[in-house]
């Protein structure tokens, strides 16, 4: 070995020792010296999660004036969290905190307690500026983090129509209800699940299939047909209503019967999706409009005058002879209060709501074609409304072959419908003979610029045109002379409107209370070129049996705010 060689080899050994000390020396230094404060560094940002990414589209209500007012959106603020192993002094750690923000003086000393966690939550959902401010006291052991969650600003306003969004059986976070489970594909705009949260304990039991409406994969907003302000009207009447006749439950709808949209419904008792903690009964999250069938009663008398009328097997002016009960495969039927009234017209039949009357015109109609027409108004079958869960109506008593089971549907008792299916039924006497989808969404506003307008499909005739204004001559009549004998018939608009009052069924005992009723009512208006249709029902109001008595001033109620809100010009009398 050459003498150069020698040294480089020299010159790199001692190169390696020097490299050698400097990397023990850091070490010492960075484990020793400054232990403690990298240790706590760690800690630190062990103990700031990464800010919440969770984003969704938008609801929106839309008033008459086209306003567009937000139902469900997403809101921003900081969540507040402690790392109990850098909290110095826990006593001026909450005096500090406690100058800011409210917080359980035992709670927060329990969190600081727990020295060997590193991350402790303190309070949720806090105030963006708050959050700001709170995080630039840069207080050890405190941190604030982002968050977004949904937030639903009106509150109770259409909640079970709107729904909510909440964790399913497989801890994914998305639409658990309403419009927020039927347009879930279109509101979604994070594929993934969040941390699982008390929402997952409450609900993870509850089933239900996917999402309605799969859209086109893409992302948007959604503008509802709702106008807050009708439904803020909706909603106060069924309460008045619903506090006067302590009822077990209420429910309305308020609709356009020549295209379907609905401008308001609701149903009670309700719940706020921004508060899902207090609800105690899980059954007030479904939407009983859609979700519930009734037996609803004398309501359904306009569609067998309807059916008689179509096949010309009674005219308007048409009489017969009403005995007060019929004897029907073994089983006897009568008038509600099972008297006779001899020889009597078809408008007797809608004015005094007549069971024998309308029982004779389903069997002159004959048995195939009777559940031709109840079947071509729909009440077999979902309208499909953009709401989940919806149910078929329960017809099938008239495929029995025996004329009690014709003759009870003929007045509403032993079918059963849903206030959705009955509303578009009673729509085709107000809209020339048409059935037509009622719907809720109108618009969506795609991330991508694009509108897509919602096409409800186009109405099928059912009935002609000129039953549907025999029949509604007949209810207008109705109004004007029968209902509380005429003191709601209003001078300068015309206004056709039917009541139903129906026996709730014993499901323990079997057959129906005695004294437990629901009361329903329908009418639309101006009669002969109707802007709206009014749908209103309860379950066992007290103190009442019969609809007109406890619906009759709700829906007049309606109908008049209706007419000014929209400043519909009158269609008779003087004007």
């Amino acid at each position: 070995m050459n003498s150069n060689s020698a040294l480089r080899i020299r010159i790199l050994l001692s190169l390696l020792s020097i490299w050698t000390i400097v990397l023990f020396a850091k070490l010492y230094y960075v484990q020793v010296v400054k232990g403690d404060e990298y240790v706590k560094e760690a800690d630190s940002q062990y103990s700031r999660p990464e800010d919440a990414t969770f984003d969704r589209g938008s609801i929106f209500f839309e008033s008459k004036n086209k306003d567009r007012i937000s139902a469900a959106t997403i809101k921003e603020g900081y969540n507040l969290i402690m790392n109990p192993k850098l909290v110095e002094n826990p006593t001026s750690t909450y005096e500090a905190l406690s100058q800011y923000i409210k917080i359980d003086k035992e709670y927060f000393f329990s969190k600081a307690s727990k020295k060997n966690d590193q991350y402790e939550e303190l309070v949720k959902r806090v105030d963006r500026n708050l959050g700001i401010t709170i995080g630039e006291l840069k207080i050890p052991g405190i941190n604030v983090y982002k968050e977004s969650w949904r937030v639903y600003p009106a509150g109770k306003l259409a909640s079970q129509t709107i729904g909510f969004v909440g964790f399913d059986n497989d801890n994914e976070y998305k639409g658990r209800y309403g419009l927020e489970r039927v347009y879930n594909s279109i509101l979604d705009r994070n594929n993934g699940s969040l941390n699982i949260n008390f929402f997952a304990e409450l609900f993870s039991n509850i089933k239900g299939d996917d999402s309605l409406f799969q859209g086109k994969n893409k992302r948007g907003d959604i503008i509802t047909t709702i106008d807050p302000t009708i439904q803020v009207e909706l909603e106060n009447i069924l309460k008045s209503t619903i506090d006067e006749w302590k009822s077990d439950s209420i429910g309305g709808i308020i609709m356009d019967p020549q295209n379907g949209e609905i401008y308001a419904m609701a149903t009670l008792p309700t719940f706020d999706p921004n508060n899902l903690k207090e609800i105690s009964d899980l059954s007030v999250l479904s939407n009983h409009l859609v979700e519930d069938v009734y037996e609803m009663g004398s309501i359904l008398k306009p569609l067998t005058i309807a059916a008689g009328i179509d096949k010309g097997v009674i005219k308007r002016d048409s009489t017969y002879d009403d005995t007060g009960f019929l004897l029907l495969n073994g089983k006897r039927i009568s008038n509600f209060d099972g008297k006779a009234r001899g020889r009597v017209s078809m408008q007797e039949i809608l004015n005094q709501s007549l069971n024998i009357g309308a029982a004779t015109v389903a069997l002159k109609v004959g048995s195939e074609d009777f559940i031709r027409y109840f079947t071509s108004f729909g009440l077999g079958e979902r309208t499909g409304i953009d709401q989940p869960n919806e149910q078929k109506g329960q017809i099938k008593n008239l495929s029995s072959g025996r004329e009690i089971e014709q003759a009870t549907a003929s007045y509403g008792q032993g079918i059963a419908l849903s206030p959705i299916a009955t509303i578009r039924a009673m729509s085709i006497l107000a809209n020339g003979g048409f059935l037509i989808r009622p719907h809720i969404v109108k618009e969506i506003n795609y991330t991508d610029g694009t509108v897509e307008k919602i096409d409800a499909g186009t109405p099928v005739p059912v009935i002609k045109k000129e039953t549907t204004e025999e029949v509604t001559k007949m209810l207008v009549e109705v109004v004007d002379t029968a209902l509380r004998k005429g003191e709601v018939k209003m001078d300068r608009y015309s206004i056709a409107a039917k009541t139903g009052t129906a026996q709730i069924a014993d499901e323990t005992n079997g057959g129906d209370y005695s004294d437990r009723y629901l009361h329903s009512f329908f009418g639309y208006f101006p009669a002969y070129s109707p802007r709206f249709i009014i749908f209103l029902y309860h379950k066992y109001p007290k103190g009442a049996q019969y609809a007109s008595e406890t619906l009759t001033n709700p829906f007049i109620e309606l109908a008049k705010f209706l007419i000014a809100y929209y400043e519909i010009p009158p269609d008779r009398g003087e004007f």
